[in-house]
């Protein structure tokens, strides 16, 4: 389907209220998202192994402060305050970081790897159904090819030769997919903007549709951690 095309069914983007408050929910959601991963990266730097490693984690998480205003910004031009769209959603974040505290650098790693990618995956598959601004602005915030290429050469160097690591870090990324899935759907089912911002109204159809990109997800995910050499 073609990014300018609109669903059938789908509402018109930023044409009434209810849309608009899907599209603020999805920016509060983002934007904490963004702001905890640059607290977690910019936490995790100090246990790098190497000053190379501090440096390269310390990048990451600038970008990933950048993106968060970028957010901001947007929500501005909404006329939205940031802290009020993200409050909504940062008992469910937080509690999502606790359960899947990394036990060490790697795992610290992974998790990066497997949460980032899926939540970007997840926007950027919704984001078809949003007007041309709202698309290209997730598009921009989840274009995340420097940190996934970072974190997949370091993760493939750690597990050269390692089986031993291998093996608790595809236990590992087994349990952060699981978790982030199941996230992603209690967000959405919470404040019940993943039906609205897909366009569907009607249970039945939200429910097969939902399946299907949440089967997606997984598959993607299926491909990165087969890129490393383990089993999804």
């Amino acid at each position: 389907m073609s990014t300018e095309e609109q669903p059938a069914g789908a509402p018109a983007a930023g044409t009434d209220e209810v849309h608009r408050q899907y599209v603020i929910d999805l920016y509060g959601v983002m934007a904490y998202g963004e702001l905890s991963a640059f607290e977690r990266f910019s936490s995790d730097a100090r246990f790098s192994p190497t000053l190379r490693d501090r440096a390269e984690i310390g990048r990451v998480a600038v970008i990933e402060f950048e993106h968060f205003e970028m957010v901001r910004a947007e929500l501005a031009r909404m006329g939205v305050d940031v802290q009020t769209a993200m409050l909504p959603f940062q008992a469910s974040i937080d509690a999502f970081h606790e359960r899947t505290r990394p036990g060490d650098w790697y795992e610290s790693l992974m998790k990066a790897y497997v949460a980032d990618a899926v939540s970007g995956d997840f926007y950027r598959a919704i984001a078809s159904r949003l007007d041309p601004q709202t698309r290209e602005v997730v598009a921009s915030i989840k274009e995340n090819k420097e940190q996934l290429d970072l974190l997949t050469t370091r993760l493939a160097q750690a597990l050269q030769g390692n089986e031993r690591l291998a093996s608790r870090l595809a236990l590992w990324g087994r349990r952060l997919v699981g978790e982030a899935l199941t996230q992603a759907q209690r967000i959405g089912i919470e404040r019940s903007f993943l039906g609205g911002l897909l366009g569907f109204d009607e249970p039945g159809t939200q429910e097969t549709v939902i399946a299907e990109l949440f089967a997606e997800l997984t598959r993607n995910h299926s491909r990165r951690m087969n890129a490393l050499g383990l089993t999804a």
